[in-house]
C-alpha cells in the first residue's frame, strides 16, 4: 500500500526560505511520476515539481523555477521541496503525489495528507 506523508510546512516571512519533505512508502516498480502539489485558497490542486523515476528527470512550473528545487534521498525514501525565496502567493497546502506507469505528474493515484504553507510578514 502505497503512502505518502508531508512534513515541514509552517509560517515564513516572503523571501524566506522553507523545506518540505514527503516519505514515501509502499511504491513498486521503476516506472512512475512523483510530484510536489499547490493548493492555493479557491485555487485547483496544481504540480509544481515532477520527477520522474525511470529517468529521474524533474520538470518545474515557470512560475517556481530558480527558485524552488525538489530532489529525493532515496536511502531515507524522502523527497525534498527546497522554497526559497517565497511570496505571499506560494501560500497554500502543499501536497505530494504519486502517477503509476508515468512520466508527467497528471491523473494521481496517491496523495498525502498536505502541509500548510503560508507566507506573510
Amino acid at each position: 500500500q502505497v503512502q505518502l506523508a508531508e512534513s515541514g510546512g509552517g509560517e515564513v516571512q516572503p523571501g524566506g526560505s522553507l523545506r518540505l519533505s514527503c516519505e514515501v512508502s509502499g511504491v513498486t516498480g521503476e516506472h512512475y511520476a512523483i510530484g510536489w502539489f499547490r493548493q492555493r485558497p479557491g485555487d485547483e490542486r496544481t504540480w509544481i515539481s515532477c520527477i520522474a523515476n525511470r529517468d529521474n528527470s524533474i520538470k518545474y512550473r515557470t512560475y517556481v523555477e530558480g527558485r524552488f528545487t525538489a530532489s529525493r534521498d532515496d536511502a531515507k525514501k524522502t523527497m525534498y521541496l527546497d522554497m526559497n525565496t517565497v511570496a505571499p502567493d506560494d501560500t497554500g497546502v502543499y501536497y505530494c503525489g504519486v502517477v503509476m506507469d508515468s512520466y508527467y505528474c497528471y491523473g494521481v493515484d496517491y496523495w498525502g495528507n498536505g502541509t500548510l504553507v503560508t507566507v506573510s510578514s
